[in-house]
């Protein structure tokens, strides 16, 4: 039987309440969503309308992604 430890049980909340973030700010934006995993900071949720193009190094930070839900067509 394999033991999670507290460290590794933190950084699965992080990460799932990130993905939470980034799933219900989806919905409500043309842009796509991404998690990042970032060494210091941990798990965050970002647009990516507010970054325009993404650095290399964001995007090989990106662990998940969640479409953009609204459409700009008619």
């Amino acid at each position: 039987m394999k033991t999670i430890t507290n460290a590794a049980a933190a950084d699965n909340a992080a990460y799932f309440a990130a993905v939470a973030c980034a799933e219900r700010r989806a919905l409500h934006s043309y842009f796509d969503q991404h998690v990042i995993q970032d060494a210091e900071l941990g798990y965050l949720a970002i647009d990516e309308g507010d970054y325009g193009a993404l650095s290399t190094t964001m995007i090989d930070q990106i662990v998940y992604t969640a479409q953009g839900g609204m459409l700009d067509e008619y």
